[in-house]
């Protein structure tokens, strides 16, 4: 089975992990592909809103659709709410830990006031001014150990990354402290892994099936849903993370707020693990209903006034 991913380090420990799984030894299997994303001179760190991700899987979807690979391995919160047609998300191997981590100071009551924060996520930028606005926070891109090295030379005070990114890159000493995921809900599949391939290629579905976590892909799919269904954009700062809750039930939580952290509104809702597209749905008419869609259109005004 060919399995196709980005080049860089932590894409290529996911797909290696995912082609572990399948029970594929050869390195050749796995086969590099550069999205548009990738190119020199955009910007090169996927972001967490549910909207313009295309550029982060374009090439490696046209790959499936031409037959050059038979599997797509994604970090799940970068796969766009749209794929290509005759494409699907055929399923998502166990989820690693979901949450956002603060790295270079143990807690977050620690920073002093003041503090310089890193990150490149208008989600994660806008929890970390709704919790502290005292901080200063500056945008920093690149792949992980760019991030890391950053954390150094620009004397920053902390920077913000996904704790399943370290996990994965063997990087878990750097982690300092784990936000809780109910004031920093994570982004819509952060931490899972999303397999993409052919609708019909019964082969290729019946392998991913055998490797698939039936709670992950079901949280997934509800994350998905949230974020379809408030139609947000890459401007607007959203979380939406699922978790199972035993009697076959799924706990969905989502976020959504302004840049700078002065409004929010959270929700969250148990619902059936066999339908986890209506919960979704239904968590996302909920926070409609409380305003979310003012504070959509807000966060899209916010981010025009400031390019």
């Amino acid at each position: 089975m060919r399995i196709g991913t980005r080049g860089s380090p932590l894409a290529l420990a996911q797909s290696g992990h995912v082609a572990g799984l399948l029970g594929i030894d050869s390195p050749a299997e796995l086969i590099t592909i550069t999205t548009s994303g990738d190119l020199p001179g955009r910007d090169t760190t996927p972001g967490d809103a549910p909207a313009d991700k295309s550029r982060w899987v374009d090439t490696i979807e046209a790959a499936l659709l031409a037959g050059e690979i038979d599997l797509a391995v994604h970090s799940a919160k970068d796969v766009p709410g749209e794929l290509a047609e005759g494409l699907a998300l055929l399923g998502a191997p166990a989820r690693a830990a979901a949450e956002d981590v603060l790295c270079g100071v143990d807690r977050l009551e620690l920073l002093p006031e003041g503090a310089c924060v890193g990150t490149s996520s208008v989600r994660r930028a806008a929890q970390l001014r709704a919790a502290r606005e005292d901080l200063r926070l500056v945008r920093i891109g690149g792949n992980v150990d760019t991030r890391l090295r950053r954390l150094d030379e620009d004397a920053l005070d902390a920077i913000v990354l996904a704790c399943a990114g370290l996990q994965r890159l063997g990087r878990e000493e750097q982690v300092g402290a784990v936000l809780d995921p109910v004031c920093f809900v994570p982004a819509p599949g952060q931490g899972a892994l999303a397999l993409e391939g052919r609708v019909g290629d019964g082969v290729v579905e019946q392998a991913v099936r055998a490797i698939t976590d039936a709670d992950t892909f079901a949280c997934l799919r509800a994350e998905r849903a949230v974020a379809s269904a408030l139609n947000a954009s890459c401007h607007t700062p959203l979380g939406a993370h699922a978790v199972p809750a035993g009697c076959g039930c799924l706990n969905l939580r989502a976020w959504v707020g302004l840049p700078d952290g002065s409004a929010w509104i959270s929700d969250e809702l148990l619902g059936g693990f066999y339908d986890p597209e209506d919960l979704g749905r239904r968590v996302a008419e909920r926070m409609l209903v409380a305003g979310a869609g003012e504070l959509l259109r807000r966060a899209e005004e916010m981010a025009v006034e400031h390019a």
